[in-house]
Formats: C-alpha cells, structure tokens, sequence
C-alpha cells in the first residue's frame, strides 16, 4: 500500500490508543517560557516538566504527533530529508513501562502494523564505555522478538546515548533503521551502519541515570521513555521513494510551484538536480515552515523567532526570482499549505488571514528591500574599479538579499567581474559564526528551572492580566522568554505604551503581590477552564485536561509551568523597559525583587 502523511498519523495514534496511551495535541511551534530554545524541535520538548517530574493530568502514558522546527540546517533544505518544520511522532512512559515493554511494541508496529519486511531493518543500542554500562538488556529484548545478531549494532555515545546536558537526566537509546537500497539490505549492521541507504526512522530514549555534579552516573528513582519517529522521513521510506519531496505533504505545493513558474518539470520530477528544481523544493520547505510559524501568531522581524520567519520568506522570494516568480509568490504557495495542513492542525485555517496579511506584507517590504540593494550596488560598482571583491557581494546577499546570481548578472552587464570565491569564503565565515553563536539558542531539551525562574514565571501571569485590564481584552500573549534575571513578555498591541500606563500595570501587579494570596492549582476540561474565565496561551495545545492557576481576583489561566506557592514570594515588580517587538506586538522587560 502506498501511505500518506494522514495515514501514517492515524496508525501512530490507533496503535498506541490500543495500548492504553492517551492522545495529546501538537503544542505550538513557540516554547512557552524555555530560554534554551527559538522554536520546539522534537516532540518531547513541550512535555519537560513532565519528564522532570511534574504529574501530567492525562496519566503517565502519552503519544501524539508534534509541530517542530529545526533551523540549524536551513542551508541544507532541498536535499532528500532536510527539512525546517516537520512532525514527529512520540509516544511517552512517565515513570510507567520501560525498555522491554517499548521495544516490544516497537517491533511491533513496524512488522505488524507498518509490514516492514524483516529484513530490511536493523537496530542500533550503545556500546557501553568507561562511564557507563553496555545496553545489553535492549539487545536482548530484540533479539527475543527475532532480530538477527548480524542486524544489531553496538555504537558510542555518539550515536546512541542521550543526555540534556553536563549533569541531570540522562540514559541510552536504541534506534531503527530501514535499508532503501538496491538490492537485498548487507547482513551485517555493525559493519555498514555508516551507509547512508540505512536511513533512521524511530528513536526510543530510555532516561535511565541521573548525572551528578561529580560525574557520576545513578540509577533515576522514575525512569521515563521519549520516542521520535519523523514523518515526513517515514512515509518515503515505506514507499520506496527517495526524497521527502516525492511524499503527498509536498505534492500539491511543488504543483503550485511548477504552475506559478512554468516549469512543470518541478512537479514531475521533484527529485530532479537542476537549480531550478533546487530552488523550487527550498520555496516549498520555506513558505511551509512560514505559514507553521505564523499560525502561532508569531510576525517578521529582526530578532529571535521573527528573524528566522523573516529569512525563510526572504529566501523562498529569492529563489522565487530565480524560477520566474516574481510577485504573490508567498500567498499562493501559503493558500495551498493551508489547505493540507489544516486537517492536522486546525489552529493553522483559524489563522488563514493573519497568515496570509504577514505574508503579503513582508513581500512587500522585501521589494522596496531589493530596489534599496541596487542603488547600493550601483554604489559598490563606483568604487569596485572593474572588479567586485566576496566580501561586497557578500554585503549585498546578506544586507539586501541579492543572491550572487543576481550580483553577477548585474555586474555583467556592466564589464566586471565577481569573485566568486571570495564570496563563497566570506558565506562559509558568516555561517559558522552564526552557527557557533546559534547553538545555545537551539539545544532545546530538559533545561532546569531556577528559584528566581519560577518566580518570574508566576509573574508572567500577573503581567498579562494587568496588561488585559490596563489596555484592553485585546491582548494576547505572543512570546515569553525567561531567563533567572528578567522575564521578557511579547503581547498584541498596536501602541506605545504610555507612562501612566506602565505604571499603572505595575500598580496591578505590585497589588497582587501585596495581597500575597494562594497561586491555587487546579485540573479541569478546557470548555471549563474557558466558563470561569481563564485565560489560555496557545488554546490549540493543551489537552482535554488542563492545570487552571488561580491568584485570587487578579489572574487566572491555563498553564502547565512552575509557580510560587503565593504571590507574596515575588517580593516586587519592575518594568525595565517596553518596546516593539514586530508590527502589532509590544515587548515588555520586567524584574521582581526579594
């Protein structure tokens, strides 16, 4: 049989209904309160409280399918499985079953729900080291459901142990491989894990440790499971394609694409080599992970997730250009994503017209960009003496957009020459500095939270109600960000806040923390949360039972995070400062005191 997107979604979620797994929504796209992270990029990064601990008010066993966005290898996308957003599939074990218990539902839903032949698969476990022991017991449990020896690898930390940081939670994993070669799959995994044809699908972490401040290794008293299988990934593979591009999640918009072109040669071939075919797969990953991000009402700018929204869109209209689009390029590749997605994820159709405005908005602003960049170019050719070093035509892609197509072309036209070279150099530097300066921004994972967090945190509750109070019900939370010294609080409003606003907000707040009244905790469905009034953040990702947390008469919301036992623990409240943060949204910085 041939699967798709959807069907692959629904067995996932059949099966682990069948062994008694509740079924959680997709959480948005935008961590709530982790400052280790622009964007969630694995289907166990909304459910950390839990897996630190935390009671979830579904039980201990989990599973659903999760919007993620990776942006470490955004100038990757176009090959065969890079991709920035995609979904994951997970499934979770608070503290319930563990290593037998999942590998064994494992190996069945490969062999007897996906009929994945025997022996095209292959499993990886850790090796043991020095530090921590081999993961002989998952060996064990796959080769009593019938994996041959051969097809089972023993690797290094490298490969198969997870840990979320230098101490705290920790443990091994074990990974499943299917071979998408020619020809029957090599007997041996130890030998040939390294061949690119053996393609992962499924990851199933065991939190097993707990790593000390002395390094050492102890056995955690709840040991959880975390399990990943990529969609996208996973559909091509069970249909003996080669690309993610060939699956039914980018058909119709690589058929758009190859309309709005006139290339029809895009939708026919969606594998094919050439630049045009290149361009066309980045425009369709890019504008896909654009209408994801702003569906959680997330806007273009130049900071944080903004920043990279605004460089997807950017990059899909210059290689728009480059396959002969040059205009509504964003709104009618973005219609066609709407459409597909929105079974999956309502939130996104809820957000059509938002969507579609930013979308309209931000092309054309890259416009006016462009005719700002050639007049800078006509600068740069006064001065160039007949020969444009890398570095100025890195100065025109990185500040204007202006791929080095587009600046040789020009510089053509006008007898002189572009070091191209130089300008690959200059491309490589920014990209290692971005990714070193980067890569805090994205770890994501099972950050700790601190006293002085948990207090912002509860802070941030306060804030919004004030805000809500001071301006109007029309503010809406659009990003938080804590870090053990401030909170920062993105919400809609079109104004700058005024002086007597601010300080009346503080006022509010400052009252709250006065009265020193209960945070009180409290379970219920969402229809009843919403009949007492509460407020909730990101209402498409909570489940059909949420925590409601209630300050007296001063806040009440829906929420999932770390709080004070009273308001009074904050001590004080201070707005530091209140900006902009993108078109419609304002951006507050605030402290609490002792």
């Amino acid at each position: 049989m041939k699967y798709t997107t959807d069907s692959l979604r629904k067995k996932w979620l059949d099966f682990w209904k069948s062994k008694q797994h509740e079924i959680i929504p997709s959480g948005a796209v935008i961590p709530e309160n982790d400052p280790t992270a622009l964007f969630i990029n694995s289907g166990m990064h909304p459910l950390v409280p839990y897996l630190m601990g935390q009671k979830h008010p579904l039980g201990t066993r989990l599973a659903n399918f999760q919007k993620c966005i990776r942006t470490g290898d955004i100038e990757e996308v176009g090959d065969a499985t890079h991709l920035t957003f995609f979904e994951m599939l997970g499934n979770w074990s608070f503290g319930d079953y563990f290593k037998k218990e999942q590998i064994t539902w494992s190996y069945e839903f490969l062999i007897d729900v996906l009929q994945l032949p025997i022996d095209k698969l292959a499993f990886a476990v850790f090796a043991g080291d020095d530090d921590a022991p081999r993961d002989e017991e998952s060996a064990s449990v796959w080769r009593k459901l019938g994996v041959p020896v051969s097809r089972i690898a023993y690797l290094g930390k490298e490969d198969n142990w997870w840990a979320k940081g230098d101490v705290g939670p920790c443990g091994p994993d074990t990974e499943m491989f299917y071979w998408t070669g020619d020809g029957p799959a090599p007997k041996s995994f130890q030998d040939t894990h390294k061949d690119d044809r053996w393609v992962e699908i499924w990851n199933d972490v065991f939190m097993q440790f707990n790593r000390a401040e002395d390094g050492k290794l102890e056995a955690l008293p709840a040991q959880n499971i975390d399990t990943g299988m990529g969609l996208e990934r996973t559909v091509f593979v069970l249909n003996g394609q080669q690309s993610v591009y060939q699956t039914d999640a980018f058909a119709s918009i690589l058929q758009s694409i190859s309309v709005l072109s006139g290339n029809p040669e895009i939708f026919s071939n969606p594998i094919g080599e050439s630049d045009i075919h290149a361009s066309a797969r980045i425009i369709a990953d890019h504008i896909r992970s654009a209408v994801v991000i702003l569906a959680d009402r997330i806007t273009p700018s130049n900071i944080d997730q903004g920043y990279i929204l605004r460089r997807l869109i950017r990059r899909a209209l210059r290689h728009g250009r480059k396959i002969g689009v040059f205009g509504d390029l964003c709104i009618s590749i973005a219609k066609v994503v709407i459409d597909k997605l929105s079974t999956a994820y309502p939130e996104i159709k809820d957000n059509e017209q938002f969507i579609l405005d930013e979308l309209s908005a931000e092309e054309i602003r890259f416009c006016k960009t462009l005719a700002s960049g050639e007049k800078e170019f006509e600068k740069l050719v006064s001065k160039c003496g007949g020969n444009m070093s890398g570095e100025q035509a890195f100065y025109l892609y990185e500040t204007y957009g202006f791929p080095l197509e587009m600046t040789e072309e020009l510089a053509s036209e006008k007898g002189i020459n572009v070091n191209a070279k130089g300008f690959q150099k200059a491309y490589k530097d920014h990209q290692n500095r971005s990714r070193s300066g980067q890569s805090e921004k994205f770890i994501g994972g099972l950050a700790g939270t601190s006293e002085s967090e948990t207090k912002l945190h509860t802070a941030t509750h306060l804030l919004h109600a004030a805000l809500r109070r001071v301006l109007g019900d029309h503010v809406e939370q659009r990003g938080s960000n804590i870090t053990p010294d401030r909170l920062r609080f993105d919400f809609v409003h079109a104004d700058k806040m005024t002086s007597a606003q601010i300080a009346e907000v503080e006022r509010f707040v400052n009252d709250a923390i006065q009265a020193d009244v209960p945070v009180v905790c409290e379970e219920g469905t969402v229809d009843e949360a919403s009949e007492q009034g509460a407020i909730g953040l990101f209402g498409h990702k909570y489940g059909e039972l949420v925590r409601i947390y209630t300050m007296g008469e001063f806040s009440k919301e829906i929420c999932g995070g770390p709080h004070v036992e009273s308001t009074g623990k904050l001590g004080s409240f201070k707005i530091k400062k209140e900006q902009s943060s993108s078109r419609g949204v304002r951006r507050i910085k605030a402290v609490v005191g002792k």
